[in-house]
């Protein structure tokens, strides 16, 4: 069993609960998830099942997509609904033109503190946890791209946003950093995430519906490797490099069809008869003195050469 499950998470589950389900319908402990969701968040939660586990690095690497409610007046320990109320301002000022132009400042590339309510960890162990003892710690500032951040909805002190991002952005810290521009604090009350990449929610299925199929001998909607992948461009490689390619040898550039217009060093997909054969960037010459025009960053034999 090898591809991709979308699931739609829950709320009140963490990401690694829904591993341990799907290992369990699967049977297989080769079960990874594509980008940690908080226990508040529901939404697209990409799981990746036996050899599609080699995929995680680059499904987690896409661009994401939320939709988002928040609270004014209120900063809490954890910037979310979760936590306890440090302190609570004035927000009857405030009005959806303030909160349109406050948005405009943290849009595009922007430095992000990481909150200490967060699954990093410093010296293998889970800034939660610190955090849950009192402890705060330095964490260095980071770089994340927000696409695009738009209010959609204010009903004071509520209001929703839409935020497409770069990965590793914490849209809660987001939401805080927003309330801090207005002077009136704010934080999270609900989180879902309807995109990551090409992989939409719309196509997602729940635990029990998942469940009920396992439990019933049907077979789970796995995704294929080259299906999860589709936001990646793809290129397909003719019969003469199969073997070669199944062997680790990269293909000449007249050994691929349709290649991409891409620039040198851009990932791609290396199909073969639709299934993903490897994933690799472009390098025409070759790398490192080794034949071929790709660089070879994950080969799947058993597509180039199924049984």
């Amino acid at each position: 069993m090898n591809g991709v499950i979308l699931v739609d998470k829950p709320q009140g589950v963490t990401s690694f609960d829904v591993v341990r389900q799907l290992r369990r319908f699967c049977g297989t402990r080769q079960v990874g998830h594509c980008g940690t969701l908080d226990p508040l968040a529901t939404g697209l939660l990409p799981v990746a099942v036996g050899s599609a586990t080699r995929l995680v690095e680059y499904l987690m690497a896409d661009e994401k997509e939320y939709l988002a409610s928040f609270a004014l007046g209120a900063v809490t320990d954890t910037q979310d609904a979760t936590g306890q109320i440090l302190e609570s301002r004035p927000w009857q000022h405030i009005t959806q033109e303030a909160l349109t132009a406050a948005c405009q400042p943290l849009t595009g590339a922007i430095e992000q503190l990481p909150p200490m309510f967060s699954a990093l960890k410093r010296d293998g162990v889970p800034l939660y946890k610190l955090a849950r003892q009192g402890v705060e710690i330095e964490r260095t500032p980071r770089t994340v791209t927000i696409s695009r951040l738009e209010i959609t909805a204010f009903t004071p002190p509520l209001a929703a946003l839409r935020v497409v991002c770069s990965k590793g952005t914490y849209v809660r810290t987001l939401i805080h950093d927003l309330g801090a521009r207005l002077g009136c604090g704010a934080h999270m009350t609900g989180l879902r995430r309807v995109r990551c990449g090409a992989l939409h929610v719309d196509d997602s299925h729940t635990l029990v519906e998942l469940q009920g199929l396992a439990g019933s001998g049907q077979p789970l909607p796995l995704l294929t490797p080259a299906a999860a992948m589709a936001g990646y461009p793809a290129a397909a490689v003719l019969p003469a490099a199969w073997c070669r390619l199944a062997n680790g040898v990269a293909p000449l550039l007249a050994e691929v069809d349709d290649v991409p217009d891409v620039q040198p060093g851009a990932l791609l997909c290396l199909q073969v008869e639709g299934r993903l054969a490897a994933v690799a960037s472009l390098a025409p010459g070759g790398v490192g003195g080794r034949p071929g025009d790709f660089e070879l960053h994950k080969v799947f034999p058993d597509a180039v050469l199924p049984a």
